[in-house]
């Protein structure tokens, strides 16, 4: 693997120091437990050092793969947390609270464990294994063209082409969010028969090149930058024997599109935490503010309850649609599933075009909060800001809004490609 670094105020892991020694695990953690907080705690130690230093979190990943985050969903006799999917959410929620960029990270490898899970295939149980070792992996799936993002028809310039030295991949991928802290690759490409496939490549295979290069103004630590392929060998085993992204089933992207909507949730949980703390410790107000200290002034205190209440409604609203998620995937292969995934569909899509309005919303209201001081880059505190405006934007609320609508009036069906 080669990394190139467009950032010249990036570090990479032997250069970054944690704050706190890291914790140890005998044992992959489960939701709710105390081994959870703890990592949760070890991240969330330094995140707004790495925020300071441009740092990206490569040793706080060396910790979720000790603790083996990445098997959450695996049972537990299986060498999992063995958490439902709610749980798993709910886990996301805390984990965007802590730091967004790390739960933002970990989106495509839970995404790909889920995809093993829903649709067992003794072939690909293989991965498995590899998950309960704590490894992760990463997706380079979307490419840059004049073709419709999200179409459900895969045809990837990508490719693995068979010559006299055998099966070699070549393309290159953008968006390619984590990939930096993977230690697979599931790619999207056009397989040899001129077919779409499915191949998983070691992140440290010679040819992958992982590029810091994505320069959004928020989320700025996932590893989101390109991924390019150059002459990577390829073995048949290297296939997945699941090489369609659809086949079958439905709404398959309801799982990552709540999983950016739990993210944000997170996120309003700190802002939260951050606007109640900037109100214990400031230590002056306005001479016409409604009390003397600023912890006793009941402007504050409405202020503070109303980020609190947007922040309660954010998450409730990813537990119902992940609740809904839930019962679909286990009605998988029988008649109610169609119906079932529809619903999961529909709550996830209403979640996130209210979620992405009053978290936009509720991280702008921290700064009537904390006044000037919330405003210095000291503060850190734009970054929320910053991180939801990036998450919103990834498929903006908007076009799922109209499909709502024409399916209320209607009762049209939803898009049932990526991105929905």
């Amino acid at each position: 693997m080669t990394v190139i670094d467009n950032e010249s105020t990036s570090t990479d892991s032997t250069e970054a120091e944690a704050i706190t020694a890291p914790p140890t695990f005998t044992e992959p953690v489960r939701p709710g437990s105390p081994e959870l907080a703890e990592l949760f705690a070890y991240i969330d130690a330094g995140v707004v050092d790495r925020d300071e230093a441009d740092r990206h979190p490569f040793v706080e990943f060396e910790a979720i793969r000790a603790a083996r985050l990445g098997a959450l969903r695996l049972p537990v006799d299986q060498g999992g947390g063995g958490a439902t999917l709610s749980q798993l959410f709910r886990t996301v929620i805390d984990l965007g609270e802590v730091d967004s960029n790390v739960a933002h990270s970990i989106r495509n490898h839970l995404a790909f464990v889920e995809s093993l899970l829903r649709r067992p295939d003794s072939a690909d149980a293989r991965w498995l294994d590899q998950v309960r070792e704590g490894k992760l992996f990463g997706l380079a799936s979307t490419e840059l063209s004049r073709k419709s993002a999200g179409r459900r028809s895969q045809d990837f310039e990508t490719a693995v082409v068979s010559g006299p030295d055998g099966l070699r991949l070549n393309g290159s991928k953008f968006y390619s969010t984590g990939n930096l802290y993977t230690d697979y690759i599931v790619v999207g490409a056009t397989g040899p028969d001129g077919k779409p496939a499915r191949v998983v490549v070691p992140s440290s295979r010679e040819g992958v090149i992982l590029e810091r290069d994505w320069d959004g103004i928020g989320q700025r630590f996932t590893g989101s930058g390109s991924t390019r392929f150059e002459d990577v060998v390829v073995h048949e085993d290297d296939f997945l024997e699941q090489s369609d992204y659809y086949t079958d089933l439905t709404y398959t992207a309801t799982f990552p599109q709540l999983f950016l909507t739990a993210v944000i949730a997170g996120i309003l949980r700190r802002v939260t935490r951050d606007a109640a703390d900037l109100v214990r410790t400031k230590q002056r107000t306005f001479y016409h503010a409604t009390a003397e200290q600023p912890a006793d002034d009941p402007t504050l205190h409405q202020s503070v309850g109303l980020l609190a209440s947007q922040a309660y409604a954010a998450e409730a609203l990813v537990v119902h649609a992940a609740e809904a998620l839930e019962a679909a995937y286990a009605a998988y292969g029988t008649g109610d599933e169609p119906a079932l995934s529809l619903e999961a569909a529909l709550r996830a899509a209403k979640a996130k075009v209210v979620v992405d309005e009053i978290g936009l919303r509720a991280a702008g209201e921290l700064f009537d909060v904390g006044g000037g001081t919330a405003a210095r880059r000291s503060s850190h505190l734009d970054r929320h800001w910053r991180n939801i405006r990036t998450l919103a934007a990834h498929n903006p609320r908007t076009y799922k809004a109209r499909v709502i609508g024409a399916h209320v009036i209607s009762g049209g069906p939803l898009p049932n490609g990526a991105y929905f």
